[in-house]
């Protein structure tokens, strides 16, 4: 058992909660002492925002990679260190890991020479001051909607979470001291009000505006006026909410400096971000894709981005993850009910709580929504049972979702002791309570598929 988690055992919960901040302050002070703060020559991009940090940290990834930058990169999928071996699977399951990790890693970028660092940064982790030394060059803002509630108590609080990275942004004095925001966010003004300077993009407001947009399938496409210039931009991920990804990484580039040929060829050599809007082909007659979509804003966003799209039937296969917040489970399962013609509730991770019992929330949202168990709503807890039951389903012309789990390679499901000791904090690590067991969604889509 590691110490925390004795600590944990010791201490009763509302003081732990209050006092683990300042113990992760302690840690990232220590850290960036023993390894000589390895940062400090590193132009770092902060990304935060509820959804689509990962495939807006790819894009500017990209593009700046694609321009002769050396370029690393941290975020859930992987991490590439900027030594040339390219981009390495991240399987510790954390976005931004602990201090410690943290500057072990930075350690490795500064090794390898890289002069920028595309960092995707969680509320958890600047909440509990795990990125103190950080100096980030420039930071980036993609939405924010309801999540992480389970953590942070309230709304308010996980956004004052997210706006420190802006803030710790504007006090690097060898940094842009710039903020990149989404303007069509109604929480835009809280970020602006946290930094020095801002670029302000989106669709209905912002300097930066996407104009003449062409949805397709395969992407997009879309112009930006800037000054006298129209830049054209092509989007290879699809979905209007990778327009907004794609935006926010132009202004990250002009905020850098990048001219309008290297954003516009570093946009477009972005082919696919694993696990985000996947399609998978194997030569069946039906559409299939595999995306990380695992609130309610992102649900909402991709399908009534689809709906529209699909001649035949949306079959929809997701969970919600135990530990994490309750709330959202039953909104989950209304939206998905709302645009899908079937749903499957199925496992996600479901840690030490009941599977059972988390499918039964999302599908009261369902129910609500028109649905009917045994009928056009299932509940089938095994995920890889509900992969095959809706591939089995499947008819030409049908599209079929699996959310949730999206690049993940692992769920974890139930101990042996997990309902005895549910009473005891989270730990992940208790083998008594949580078991790892290698899943990968793409893997076991593809197998079902080739069945057929």
């Amino acid at each position: 058992m590691n110490p925390r988690s004795i600590v944990k055992k010791i201490i009763p919960k509302q003081l732990f909660k209050k006092i683990e901040p300042y113990g992760h302050l302690g840690e990232a002070v220590l850290a960036e002492i023993v390894h000589g703060f390895p940062a400090r020559k590193l132009k770092i991009i902060g990304v935060t925002g509820t959804d689509g940090k990962t495939s807006t940290c790819s894009f500017i990834k990209q593009m700046l990679a694609s321009n002769g930058y050396k370029t690393a990169m941290m975020t859930t999928i992987s991490v590439d260190y900027g030594d040339g071996t390219g981009e390495h699977a991240n399987p510790t399951r954390m976005t931004t890991v602990g201090a410690f990790p943290l500057v072990k890693q930075l350690t490795k970028v500064k090794q390898a020479g890289a002069e920028w660092l595309v960092l995707e940064t969680t509320s958890h982790a600047l909440a509990q001051h795990r990125t103190w030394g950080v100096p980030y060059h420039l930071a980036v803002m993609t939405n924010i909607s309801h999540e992480h509630l389970d953590y942070h108590g309230t709304f308010k609080k996980y956004m004052v979470a997210k706006v420190m990275l802006f803030k710790q942004c504007s006090r690097n004095r060898k940094g842009l001291k710039t903020g990149v925001i989404n303007a069509d966010d109604p929480h835009s003004e809280d970020f602006a009000k946290a930094i020095k300077r801002n670029m302000f993009y989106g669709v209905k407001n912002g300097e930066l505006q996407a104009r003449n947009i062409e949805l397709r399938p395969s992407g997009s496409s879309y112009s930006v006026t800037i000054g006298d210039e129209e830049y054209n931009i092509q989007c290879h991920l699809p979905g209007s909410f990778n327009i907004y990804n794609s935006l926010a990484a132009v202004a990250a580039g002009l905020a850098i400096g990048l001219d309008k040929q290297q954003i516009e060829q570093g946009i477009a050599s972005l082919q696919a971000v694993e696990g985000r809007m996947t399609h998978i082909d194997e030569g069946q007659s039906f559409d299939v894709v595999v995306d990380y979509a695992h609130t309610p804003d992102s649900f909402e966003k991709l399908f009534s981005e689809l709906r529209p799209l699909v001649k035949g039937h949306i079959i929809s296969v997701f969970g919600s993850s135990g530990r994490r917040d309750e709330s959202k489970r039953a909104t989950q399962g209304e939206i998905a009910g709302k645009y899908s013609d079937i749903v499957i509730a199925t496992e996600e991770d479901d840690r030490d709580c009941d599977g059972q019992e988390i499918l039964e929330q999302i599908a009261s949202g369902a129910i609500k929504s028109g649905k009917k168990k045994e009928k056009n709503l299932l509940l089938i807890h095994k995920r890889e049972d509900a992969v095959a039951k809706a591939i089995k389903l499947a008819k030409a012309g049908d599209l079929v979702l699996f959310l949730g789990k999206g690049h993940e390679q692992s769920i974890l499901a139930n101990g042996p002791k997990a309902a005895e000791l549910l009473h005891l904090p989270q730990d992940d690590t208790d083998k008594r309570r949580v078991i790892k067991r290698p899943y990968s969604e793409i893997e076991v889509v593809r197998k079902n598929l080739k069945r057929l």
